[in-house]
């Protein structure tokens, strides 16, 4: 073991055929620097995609991004290589809470979400993960994460419609990067498609490089403190459930690629994202999540050091401390996000059937099928309920409704000898990485 905490990899310059690097060794460091600025490139498109289309400051979110990751790895005990990325999940009660209180109030619905995250990897370190498989077993997982992001749609038209050819280009090219390469580029499709996109809005005038030009090479981000409504907090209660799930589905796909057993870091990843999403809520960033476009730089590289997320980590940080970069993010216009999003929200619905598929949900049970039924049209219709101060929309009422009905209906069916007991999911809720994250 060297000085500070990595055992160098064979001669560490090269893996072998059928090797991997495990999180606690790393490559020779100019290599293991490469890697870790490459990681930052993969979480670039989507990560700056969420402050966009929220109106948070991209600065201020990268800052925590890269605060996040750190406190990530301390906290994992520099077992679990992850860079927290901005969560998707976050975007449809970011936007209400925004709309209806303002952005302080949906800053304190971060940090709320933080919290309870955290609370949940209290309880998961303690008492073990097996509580999960049973409170949100795959059917309802699967339909928690398709109505997220079905839920979304008309905010990816909204942004469209204010340049279709920009968004056409746009999507076009990602969906092409997609099939046109292979390894590392191909999986930076939307990074590439939101560049091609964005090159394009400049040619037709659509980009106002003023604060760019306005803003200082170096300095702080602006932060945001959070204040509290609790009329809005019932918007990001859901949010918790897909967190919990993409964190479970990250572990086990570092777990199943390194060929470590990695159970005991469930809690742990848990507690991480939850504090990182917390001080994120804090100052006015973008709630935290582990990110399948990481996953995908590791499985191509086969370098699953946790050395290179500190890099990563250590990067993100030295860029968002500079406001003319992120005044350059901010540049980004309706058009490209369009296209983004159309492709994105489709592929989070898409995720959550996945979820089933993967986890051979059986649908010929009328409990399955009941339970993603109603909560689908919930979610894509955004019904909404006002209970005094408290709002609940589509996701929050789709997310209860996926709980109740099929824990209600399992009970009722037992109970009466009426139901098909379900087999014993093949996983965890999430499959393998990532709900949402492939999305990412």
């Amino acid at each position: 073991m060297s000085a500070i905490g990595w055992r160098v990899h064979g001669d560490g310059k090269r893996v072998a055929p059928g090797d991997v690097v495990d999180p606690g060794e790393r490559l020779t460091w100019p290599r293991t620097i490469g890697i870790g600025m490459q990681h930052v490139v993969a979480m670039f498109g989507a990560t700056f995609l969420v402050p966009l289309i929220t109106g948070f400051s991209p600065a201020t979110t990268l800052f925590f991004s890269a605060l996040g990751t750190a406190v990530f790895l301390l906290i994992t005990r520099n077992r679990l290589p992850s860079y927290l990325g901005s969560s998707f999940a976050f975007i449809a009660p970011i936007g209400a809470a925004t709309a209806s209180q303002g952005q302080a109030v949906a800053v304190g619905g971060i940090l709320v979400t933080g919290l309870v995250l955290a609370a949940v990897g209290l309880v998961v370190h303690l008492a073990g993960a097996r509580w999960i498989d049973v409170v949100m077993p795959p059917i309802v997982t699967g339909t928690i994460v398709a109505l997220i992001g079905l839920n979304l749609a008309p905010t990816a038209w909204t942004n469209v419609e204010q340049a279709p050819v920009t968004a056409v280009v746009t999507l076009t090219a990602i969906i092409l990067v997609t099939v046109l390469f292979k390894g590392i580029l191909g999986r930076l499709s939307i990074l590439v498609g939101v560049v091609v996109g964005y090159v394009v809005a400049v040619v037709q005038g659509e980009v106002d490089f003023a604060a760019v030009r306005d803003a200082a090479w170096f300095g702080l981000p602006q932060f945001v403190a959070p204040s509290f409504d609790v009329a809005v907090l019932g918007l990001f209660v859901p949010v918790v459930l897909v967190l919990v799930a993409e964190n479970v589905g990250h572990v086990k796909s570092v777990a199943a690629m390194t060929g470590q057993n990695l159970d005991a870091m469930t809690g742990r990843a848990l507690l991480a994202d939850g504090v990182a999403t917390t001080l994120a809520g804090v100052g006015g960033g973008s709630g935290t999540t582990t990110y399948a476009e990481n996953i995908g730089v590791m499985a191509a590289t086969r370098v699953y050091s946790t050395a290179a997320y500190w890099v990563a980590a250590a990067t993100a940080l030295v860029l968002s401390l500079s406001p003319k970069f992120g005044a350059l993010v901010a540049t980004i216009p309706a058009g490209v996000l369009g296209g983004a999003t159309t492709l994105l929200y489709g592929m989070i619905g898409v995720l959550g059937a996945r979820i089933w598929v993967q986890n051979r949900v059986d649908f010929s049970d009328p409990v399955n099928l009941t339970t993603a039924a109603v909560p689908l049209v919930i979610g894509i219709a955004n019904f909404t309920w006002v209970a005094g101060e408290l709002t609940f929309e589509g996701i929050a009422l789709g997310t209860a409704a996926a709980l109740v009905i099929y824990h209600l209906m399992r009970v009722v069916s037992r109970w009466r000898g009426t139901g098909q007991e379900p087999a014993s999911p093949a996983s965890a809720p999430g499959g393998d990485e990532h709900v949402v994250h492939d999305a990412h």
